[in-house]
């Protein structure tokens, strides 16, 4: 009988937490209409490389950064043409809701991060080449809802952005690619950044260099007016040998030479005031 309660209590509890992390969820809404081909396009006619696009354009809309600490994220398709359903943390969504209003009330997505506005800029070329009409919505009451179709202009202004050199420096995880060559590389700063190049310049390295420390100089686009970099566009110029190590004697030969300075002084602190002229008093 004792064991039979407690059983009884688990269950209760696990309905109870499965009901809790039901409450923390909402979703956002992604409704396709056109047609594929002489049909109107549903579930079953629609391919699943449309399917990933916009799986891929949802999560950079929803979470442009830090993806790896995103809450978890699920997918269901339904019909009424097709309705992606992308559900992810309440309270992801309610920021979601508020970048869509933005973006509504003044007809612009320059403000946005790069990822997010290229994938509202992946939805207008579809909507310009296919005929499809997207509405964006979210599941909160009173929901904002973004339409783009072919009367649309969600673009970024191109004079916000402009041609700009950057480096990294990180570990190179991966490299190569069949049509689009390219390297990976995980970085502190900026996460992990894809960047293209030449196939001719990767065949050129014998050595095998992944997993290693590199820096990287790169092209790509910069944000002139929030300095923000587009992570979706960088070129690679070169990889830079990146090796950092502790040099016992090369440190010993600078702490000689520095020594010559310090003859004489019997009060370093005074004499280290007298060299900065009194800058940090």
């Amino acid at each position: 009988m004792l064991k039979e309660r407690n059983m009884k209590k688990f269950r209760f509890f696990v309905r109870k937490h499965d009901a809790i992390k039901l409450e923390n969820l909402g979703h956002i809404e992604i409704r396709i209409i056109g047609k594929t081909g002489n049909l109107d396009l549903k579930p079953d006619n629609y391919d699943i490389k449309e399917i990933i696009a916009v799986l891929q354009a949802a999560e950079n809309l929803l979470f442009p950064n830090n993806k790896k600490d995103r809450p978890l994220i699920s997918y269901s398709i339904e019909e009424g043409s097709v309705k992606h359903i992308i559900k992810t943390s309440f309270q992801a969504v309610i920021g979601f809701n508020a970048i869509i209003g933005q973006v509504e009330s003044t007809n612009s997505i320059d403000f946005l991060e790069s990822q997010s506005a290229r994938a509202l800029e992946t939805f207008q070329e579809n909507a310009v080449k296919k005929g499809f009409e997207i509405e964006i919505t979210t599941s909160l009451e009173n929901s904002h809802k973004l339409l783009i179709d072919r009367s649309t202009t969600f673009y970024r202004t191109q004079n916000v952005w402009v041609d700009a050199e950057f480096y990294f420096y990180g570990t190179l995880t991966n490299a190569g690619g069949k049509s689009k060559p390219n390297i990976h590389l995980d970085t502190d700063e900026f996460g992990s950044l894809t960047i293209t190049t030449d196939k001719a310049y990767l065949q050129e390295k014998e050595e095998n260099f992944l997993y290693k420390k590199y820096g990287v100089r790169a092209l790509g686009k910069q944000n002139i007016e929030t300095g923000e970099l587009d992570k979706t566009n960088l070129q690679l110029i070169e990889l830079i040998d990146f090796n950092p190590k502790f040099d016992k004697s090369y440190l010993s030969s600078l702490m000689k030479k520095a020594s010559n300075s310090w003859k004489g002084v019997t009060d370093a602190d005074d004499w280290m005031s007298q060299l900065r002229g009194g800058y940090d008093a």
